[in-house]
């Protein structure tokens, strides 16, 4: 058994009060909230938390050394971003990712995340360059240094700059209930496809850049098929 590891019920996860104290001494600026919401979706994303296992608020305050109350408000927050089902009257579980159900999801995203990047080619500003550069930057040091929950986020920031670029608010209300769906299988993408995941993102900044419509769409298009055929292959 790795350390910082234990076993609750027949789940293996993080043990605790070190990784969280470890935590909380490198990223003061973060609240202890923010840090076990951290904690559980790594803990999902590397499957130590398999999809359809329950959420005990108990146990895994007790495995993060952590009281219950940080616990339940990460649960929430998870929620949020589709990881995490909250079925009334029964609790909280790991989503299960249903492959039908995200195909077709991905077909309506590859639509409009495409037509999103063709308009940001065209209207962009230089504050859109730079946000979308930063959250590349970002990603791939978070990826070069191992913090996969971290590129995820940047991920998901770098896809809601380019809709942010587009000009059109519409796009966000649109697509952001569809990326909830399907964060899960993104992240994992995103920790499996390492420095391949940044290269896409770098060629698609370099065709906004250039406002090149026509491209910026081709290549979004094929970045999203490229994750769908990482998930497929994946085993998950």
């Amino acid at each position: 058994m790795h350390r910082g590891h234990r076993w609750v019920g027949r789940v293996l996860v993080y043990s605790p009060l070190w990784k969280v104290q470890h935590i909380m001494h490198h990223v003061d600026h973060q609240s202890l909230r923010e840090v076990v919401v951290g904690q559980i979706r790594s803990m999902i994303i590397e499957g130590e938390l398999a999809q359809g296992t329950r959420l005990v608020e108990g146990q895994l305050a007790e495995a993060l050394g952590v009281s219950r109350n940080p616990v339940r408000e990460a649960i929430r927050s998870l929620e949020a971003t589709g990881l995490v089902d909250v079925v009334p009257r029964k609790g909280a579980y790991v989503c299960v990712i249903d492959h039908d159900e995200f195909h077709q999801i991905q077909d309506l995203i590859l639509l409009i995340e495409g037509y999103a990047a063709e308009i940001a080619a065209e209207v962009r500003t230089d504050e859109d360059l730079e946000r979308l550069s930063e959250c590349i930057t970002n990603g791939r040091s978070e990826s070069t240094a191992g913090n996969y929950v971290s590129a995820s986020r940047w991920h998901q920031d770098f896809h809601v700059a380019l809709e942010n670029a587009a000009g059109n608010p519409f796009l966000s209300k649109i697509l952001s209930p569809l990326r909830h769906r399907t964060d899960l299988v993104f992240s994992i993408v995103v920790d499996r496809r390492g420095k391949f995941t940044w290269e896409e993102h770098e060629a698609i900044y370099e065709a906004v850049k250039a406002q090149d419509a026509e491209g910026s769409k081709k290549l979004v298009c094929e970045h999203i098929t490229n994750a769908l055929n990482a998930f497929g292959t994946s085993g998950s």
